[in-house]
Formats: structure tokens, sequence, C-alpha cells
């Protein structure tokens, strides 16, 4: 949309609209040309306010281990736009003081002038050797950070494909990089794209963790959770309450509120959890975990449960979960009874969720149903990623359906499945 049309939009809006908000990238009135549009609203007699953002000129180094000052290398900084209005018909940049300013010099949409300023600069005098660094996409999960002189870094940004938006860092600033360089440290997966097939509802901490590490997160919920109608069960019945999904304990605590029950209800009662995904849940409501296994899958609850002296049990869990712990225990004579809080089924992936995921890195599967159900959902999608299973049931469902998994987490959960992602990430 050209400027004319958005500052139209604006005037019109904060003219009829209660409250209007303009968002901008970086700050408004550094090159954003928020001064335009504020003498538009002005113009037309509508109020305004501007809150102040954090420029790219400040950001991007920053994200790039450069600070545009310090102490022993720049005392001063200046900005300036490497892409000046095409309208004006002569340049306003006085590129010989600007090349005798004692600091570091920022430019802003440069990238297609990048050889032209750097011959500018060295004509005004600046040395040939002074370090240059382009931050393509600064503060971006890709961002990426190319390092020369005034001589050799057009030819260096060409060799790169550097693209925009990028911006232009000059000044002995850039040489503190090697040791101030921070990005790729606390953000390994910095520049992957990671697909979520679990459910909406439970991917949002998944997808905060992974783009905290610097990945892009492609949500491609394959599944949903579908709460079912039901009674609360009488607990005090059972000696042996085993919870098996974060999901179950939400739900269990939920039909106990319909009720007015709360984790009073489990007074006396030993509880088990599967995993400390479900044991942090049960934490939530008040209930610390009685057994939590070494092995966070059905198989390793039935181990941690073989000392436990038990005559009647509970096992509350998914309408369609695997019957490895109810058989255990009724096996060594317990009663067992089974109450199936939630369904499991399909959610329908979009074209354009599917696009993503087969353009991604690596997609993610937490369970055997995210496998079933996204396959179901993609049929044969083409992936290129690199498939991470969250441990050895969904990567045995990966293979019965013809797939090998390239990654398997050694801690069969969520905190395993990213450790086990970072380590491949950071190996490859």
């Amino acid at each position: 949309m050209p400027q004319s049309e958005i500052t139209r939009l604006l005037v019109s809006h904060g003219a009829s609209r209660d409250i209007v908000v303009r968002l901008k990238g970086g700050d408004p009135f550094v090159f954003g040309r928020g001064g335009e549009e504020a003498s538009a609203l002005r113009a037309a007699g509508v109020p305004f306010e501007v809150v102040p953002g954090v420029t790219a000129g400040v950001a991007a180094p920053a994200y790039a281990g450069i600070p545009v000052t310090h102490r022993d290398a720049a005392s001063a900084v200046a900005f300036v736009t490497g892409h000046e209005d095409p309208t004006k018909g002569h340049s306003a940049i006085d590129w010989d003081a600007l090349a005798a300013f004692p600091g570091t010099l920022v430019f802003y949409m440069g990238v297609r002038q990048l050889e032209s300023i750097a011959s500018r600069l060295m004509a005004g005098g600046r040395a040939a050797s002074e370090p240059v660094a382009v931050v393509e996409r600064g503060t971006l999960s890709d961002q990426r950070v190319v390092v020369g002189t005034l001589e050799t870094i057009a030819a260096v940004a060409a060799s790169q494909a550097v693209r925009a938006p990028s911006l232009i860092v000059v000044g002995e600033v850039v040489s503190l990089r090697e040791r101030l360089a921070w990005f790729s440290a606390v953000r390994p997966l910095a520049g992957a794209s990671v697909a979520v097939t679990r459910a909406r509802a439970q991917a949002s901490g998944l997808a905060a963790r992974l783009r905290s590490l610097g990945a892009e997160v492609v949500e491609a919920p394959a599944i949903q959770i579908v709460p079912l109608d039901g009674p609360a069960p009488d607990l005090a019945r059972y000696d042996l309450v085993c919870l098996t999904s974060p999901n179950g304990v939400r739900l269990l605590f939920s039909r106990l509120a319909a009720r007015g029950l709360d984790a009073r209800a489990l007074a006396g009662v030993c509880v088990a959890a599967i995993g400390p995904g479900t044991a942090r849940a049960l934490s939530e409501h008040g209930v610390i975990a009685d057994i939590v296994p070494e092995r966070f899958v059905a198989e390793g609850l039935v181990e941690a449960l073989a000392d436990v002296p038990v005559s009647r049990a509970l096992v509350a869990r998914a309408a369609s979960a695997r019957d490895v712990l109810v058989e255990a225990l009724r096996s060594r004579g317990a009663e067992v009874d089974v109450v199936a809080l939630y369904e499991t089924v399909a959610s329908p992936l979009s074209e354009a969720q599917l696009a993503a995921v087969r353009a991604a890195d690596y997609v993610t599967f937490t369970s055997s149903s995210t496998v079933r159900f996204f396959l179901e959902s993609a049929g044969d999608c083409g992936l290129r990623a690199r498939l991470v299973s969250i441990g050895p049931v969904t990567s045995e469902t990966l293979r019965s359906h013809g797939l090998e998994p390239d990654v398997e987490a050694v801690r069969h959960d969520i905190d395993g499945l990213v450790d086990a992602l970072v380590a491949d990430a950071t190996r490859s």
C-alpha cells in the first residue's frame, strides 16, 4: 500500500473510530515516516499519541553483538538513510562530512546502495580497512550477519546474496562482534523452522519454548482434545489413581469442580503421574504426585508401581489410550476402573499450513495420535523435514507408517524433545 493510501486510511479511521492503532516496526519517528503521518493527522484535526519504539539502528546491531557506541571505540552514532526520496532529484547527505563523522555510522535501507555508500565514504577519507557489518533481518529468527571492510563489504554481501531488509553498520564497534556476539549462543535454533503438530491448546507452551530458542514456529495442530461428558468418580473408593496426561488432570479436576470438590477428594489416595508434565499439572491443583516413573511411558509407570500394593485402581485417561497399564494392574489381581475423560480427534490442516510444514526444517510429534492424524490430514505431503519423536512409542507409530524418526528424545517429555532437537540442530 503506498504511503498516501496509508495516510488517507489513518485520517479516515482516526476521525470515525474511538481508538486506532498504527503499528510500526522499530520507532515510528526514525525513518518510519511517522512524522509525515502525524502531520497529516494534525492537519485533519485528529488527536494522536506517539508510543516510542526501539529503532532498528539500535536493535539490529545489538542482536548482532555490535554496540553502536562504546567508550573505547565510538562516542557518537549517526543514523542515515541509505534510500532517500527518489523524487528529490539530489542527495541531502553531505558525504564528506559524514565520512569525517567521529563515530559509528548506521545506514537504513541501504543494501542496494552498499557499493555506492562504501565508495563515497572512502572518497571522503574513511579508511578502506574500516570494519563494516550488514545485518539482514535483524532480531528475527533467521537473522544473518555479514562482516567485511569498506573495501570488501559490497563484494562479500553480494557473494552471500544479502537481501533487504538489511542494516549497515560502519565503524570500529563492528570489531567487537567477535567478543560480544550472543544471538547464536542463546538462540541455538536461530534460522530453523519447526512445525508443532500437537493440539492448539497444548502447543502454545512448546511453541513459546522453541521461539525463545530462536526457531520460527509453524503451528500445525493435527489433533484436538474433545472433553467427554461424565460424572466425577468417587476417588475415595480407590487406593491408587493413575493420570496419564496433563489433559487428564485438567479434565478430572473439572469434573470434581462440577460436584463442588477439589484436591481434598484425593486425600489418602496414592497418586501416580506418567511424567513430569502430568506431575506439574497435578501440582497446579495442590496435589504432589506420589509416583513419577523414570521412563515417561506406560511401561515405565508399570515398573514404578511394581512394589506398590494395589487392590482397587482408577486410570483416568484418553478414550483411545493403550491398555498397557490397565492390563498390568489387572494381572496383579487389582480391580481397575477406567474413566475416559477426553478423546483425541483429527484437526484438518489447511493448504497453507501444509505448505508451511513442507518447508519446515523439523516436524515434532509428541504422541502417536499426532502422527496418525497428521498423516491422515497431510497424506503424502512431501515432507523434507527431520522428524522429531518424543519417545519410543511415538517412534514406532512413525515406523508403522513408513517413516523413520531422525531424532528421538532421551527423556520422553516436552523438555526432552526440545533438548534432543537443539542437540541435533547444533550438530548439523
